[in-house]
């Protein structure tokens, strides 16, 4: 059968791979033995073009060309992930009943603290901008709050948004991460192929009849400017998360705190602050113990906290007015922004605090599970929250003036301290919820290259989602005491709450929307009334809170903005460093022409060269090959390389390609992670997991050389007419008009003599080649053992980054200071492998001008010191 009738019995084959394709040469994948290593950025190859046809530019003419069919390339860097016996799960899915009530009685303590402490505030905030002049205020602001939290926290988080997590991971980054699966939107040139064939990727690319994601996507892809406006989307609402997790805890101390000036007449509102202040020390003192751990020590007190608000509600409804019911009626809405006009709209801002923590709920999905969430929002949360508003609304119908502290005024006499003790608990665990929701999204952030690299502590063994950073921990204590203590009124703290609050959620909007678009593909109808319904309501809200920016709450605004310019200029400095990095990589030619020795001694052992280039040559190479006395006798260039998914499956972690001729014994290897992947093996166990996964590369690939030995004796139109099918475990299919491994099928006489130390002779029998070719296997595998005995070295280069002199000012203040300064504090590599010092080599490159190209000039310098070998690099302009 041919690919194209395969592919119209397949229907079309919608997957990725199937669109790509091609008429090519044979040959073209055989031009080099490092196809990969060519000077390419995200997958482009440096080709010329002819009547349609692509032509390698390098060894062209020793191909032999003939017109071939070929399905997707699949090169030796996609064998491994071919290879993969199931789809990796999420660690909350299929899990049993019992489990799923626990991860609900968890989610209580974690997510659920913050929007659960809102009535200790909401009316008191909204009452301070439209003050209650008669019952139907009451009834109007209860309306405003009852769909507040039904359209928001309920209809667009609980059964909607929760819907668009990752593979259970849930946030701003989590949702651009989907999108970059799904179209080429990623500012980082560092993209291949392969990673496209993680089962974990799980594509469900736009199919053909589905015109409309298709031009999405196409125009997503071709236009610079959207990907930026993209990213910038996604930064913003990082920002805003980030925000929200210094101003949480700060309204909620506070706001139960202040309870004590109900229970106790005299105390006074800087009392309130110091104990407010010593609250916040303890609690963030707690973070480290982990979520599961505190999830399971506070959900009790939550869910005593929700029982009670519940309880209070139902006896206020009973004790004071029971038809407060009548705010469900929309109408009450319509009448209190008439009565109340301008002051009306000034109260959004504390409306929108009774649906504050609504974005935890998806934030924190990498902690529990969509089912945990939506038991135990829609049968526990939301029915006490009602209760409780409902409950406050009865009560102020016949206390007017108790509008300050409405919550702590509505608890009977009997129950106050009771209330008032589990209230200031609820708070604490409450100003955790966007603290751990912070953590998640820069964890997220920092693995997709949009923030420095920080320490971060897997504080479960079970789930690798509960973390712990111990920097933006006591960042976000020392901003939300400074916030405390310069801002002491709740009013004033709630507005900045309210525009940390609606920036997150305006940003998660407008990316849900396109997830909807892209990726979900539904009706056009539902998607627009998603957008204009949640989008219409929240720019409302906004534009009520950013008229009151000038109480105070202009600092949240500011330090919203500084997060923001961090991480786009680490974005910017590092797609900056990688694209110079590529265009500096060394030529296949040269290590070609210096040999298998490299021009050097090549003494026993292994030498893992870490680098952050998914193709090429690191241009550091050429400078230890210059600078020390020997290398050895093999060279693995390992990439650690972060892709959009949350987890990587073991057996598809490691990515290996020959680099050189076999004589060389050069590789080429990445390890991929995903965002949420925990990189806690210790330098022993991932060189094990290294060699392993060499091992089975070199017998796999020994393997394909034996079938293509076998096609050769067949009449060469039968070779290509016929045609293999692979099955990939995320559902692609795969058509091989070529042999799987054609990269390693020397057709230049001068490659094949490099490449094998013997030569066929005319007349070899194919035992004699079966035979010949498992000695040369063992050979090499038994080469490899020798060379692990000998020792294993890790070969580090460092690269730093100036601008030109003649470059834009702005351009040198953002990489030769902001940018300098971010990489000179954040944690360095080296401080993730765990490996003794004794077996370290590292390398700088320092001064690199990379935002305009001209001519350089090289001089370096190398200290030897043991046991460490440092060599510095000066790369300096001519």
């Amino acid at each position: 059968m041919t690919d194209e009738g395969f592919e119209r019995e397949n229907g079309g084959l919608t997957s990725m791979e199937s669109i790509e394709s091609r008429w090519v040469f044979q040959g073209e994948d055989d031009l080099d033995i490092d196809s990969g290593d060519r000077d390419t950025v995200d997958g482009d190859d440096d080709s010329t073009t002819c009547n349609g046809m692509e032509l390698e530019s390098d060894d062209e003419d020793n191909v032999e060309q003939k017109l071939i069919r070929t399905g997707p390339r699949i090169d030796s860097f996609d064998v491994e992930a071919l290879e993969v016996p199931g789809v990796q799960k999420n660690d909350f899915e299929d899990v049993s009943m019992g489990r799923a009530i626990l991860l609900a009685f968890q989610t209580l303590g974690v997510v659920f603290g913050d929007v659960g402490t809102s009535p200790l505030y909401t009316f008191s905030v909204m009452f301070s901008k439209a003050p209650v002049n008669g019952n139907e205020d009451v009834l109007g602001a209860l309306s405003l709050v009852l769909y507040t939290l039904i359209l928001v926290p309920l209809v667009k988080y609980v059964l909607i948004v929760v819907w668009a997590n990752d593979d259970g991971e849930g946030g701003t980054f989590a949702l651009y991460s989907l999108l970059c699966r799904h179209a080429k939107v990623n500012l980082l040139p560092n993209q291949l192929r392969s990673d496209a064939r993680i089962s974990s990727f799980r594509l469900k690319v736009p199919s053909p009849e589905l015109e409309r994601s298709l031009k999405i996507k196409e125009r997503l892809e071709a236009s610079l400017t959207l990907k930026k406006l993209l990213l910038m989307l996604v930064l913003v609402g990082t920002s805003m998360v980030i925000a929200d997790g210094v101003v949480t805890p700060a309204m909620s101390v506070m706001s139960a705190v202040g309870g004590l000036k109900v229970g106790l007449s005299g105390v006074k509102q800087d009392q309130v602050v110091m104990i407010s202040v010593a609250c916040l020390v303890v609690l963030f003192s707690v973070q480290k113990y982990g979520t599961s751990k505190v999830g399971l020590v506070v959900g009790p007190a939550l869910f005593i906290w929700f029982c009670s608000l519940g309880g209070i509600g139902v006896y206020n409804l009973i004790k004071y007015d029971s038809h407060v019911w009548r705010a469900f009626n929309p109408v009450h809405i319509y009448y209190y922004f008439k009565r109340n006009s301008t002051k009306a709209w000034y109260s959004l801002g504390g409306c929108l605090l009774c649906a504050t923590g609504s974005e935890a709920m998806f934030a924190d999905l990498c902690y529990f599970s969509v089912r945990s969430v939506q038991l135990t929002f829609m049968f526990l949360v939301l029915p006490c929250l009602l209760l409780g508003y409902l409950g406050q609304a009865a009560y102020l119908m016949e206390n007017h003036a108790d509008t300050t502290q409405a919550f702590f005024s509505s608890v009977p006499s009997g129950a106050f301290w009771p209330v008032f003790l589990i209230a200031n608990i609820a708070a604490l665990i409450a100003s955790r919820a966007m603290t751990t929701a912070t953590f998640s999204c820069i964890k997220q952030s920092t693995a997709l290259g949009c923030f420095p690299r920080l320490k971060i502590v897997h504080t479960s063994r079970k789930f690798m989602g509960q973390i712990y950073i111990p920097v933006m921990n006591w960042f976000l204590l020392a901003l939300s005491l400074v916030l405390v203590c310069s801002i002491s009124s709740i009013y004033e703290i709630g507005n900045a709450y309210a525009i940390a609050e609606l920036g997150v959620m305006m940003m998660t909007t407008i990316l849900v929307t396109i997830v909807m678009l892209l990726i979900w593909q539904i009706n056009i109808l539902i998607v627009l009334s998603f957008i204009i319904i949640f989008l219409g309501l929240e720019l409302t809200f906004f534009s009520s809170v950013l008229w009151s920016v000038g109480d105070g709450s202009w600092i949240i605004l500011v330090f919203a903005v500084v997060l923001f310019l961090i991480m786009y200029i680490w974005n910017y400095g590092s797609k900056l460093k990688y694209e110079t990095e590529v265009k500096q990589k060394m030529s296949m030619d040269l290590l070609r022409e210096l040999g298998p020795n490299l021009g050097t001694i090549r003494a026993p052992g292994i030498g893992l060269l870490y680098n952050e280039l998914a193709k090429g040559i690191p241009a550091i190479f050429g400078h230890f090959l210059t600078t020390l006395p020997a290398v050895h006798s093999m060279i693995i260039f390992v990439c650690i390389k972060y892709v959009p998914v949350p987890v990587v499956p073991q057996n598809e972690r490691f990515l290996f390609r020959r680099v050189c001729p076999r004589s060389y014994h050069i590789f080429r290897c990445i390890a991929r992670y995903g965002y949420k992947d925990a990189r806690k093996e210790n330098h022993h166990t991932f060189e094990q997991l290294l060699i392993e996964s060499l091992e089975k590369f070199i017998r796999r690939e020994a393997q394909e050389r034996s079938l293509e030995s076998d096609g050769d004796c067949s009449d060469s139109e039968e070779e290509y007419s016929f045609s293999r099918v692979l099955v990939a475990p995320n559902g692609s299919v795969y058509s091989l008009g070529i042999p799987l491994l054609a990269d390693f099928r020397d057709t230049g006489k001068a490659v094949m003599e490099e490449s094998t130390s013997e030569e066929l002779k005319p007349g070899t029998s194919s035992e004699s080649l079966v035979s010949e070719a498992e000695q040369s296997l063992e050979k090499e595998l038994s080469f490899i053992r020798k060379a692990k005995e000998s020792g294993v070295v890790y070969l580090l280069g460092h690269g730093d980054i100036r601008a030109r002199k003649n470059s834009w000012f702005i351009k040198k203040l953002i990489i030769n200071y902001f940018y300098a300064f971010l990489r000179k504090n954040s944690r360095r590599g080296t401080a993730n492998l765990s490996v003794p010092h004794s077996h370290l080599v590292q390398g700088e490159f320092l001064d690199v001008p990379v935002l305009e190209l001209g001519r350089f000039g090289f001089w370096c310098s190398c200290i030897m010191d043991s046991p460490t070998c440092f060599v510095g690099l000066r790369v300096g302009l001519l």
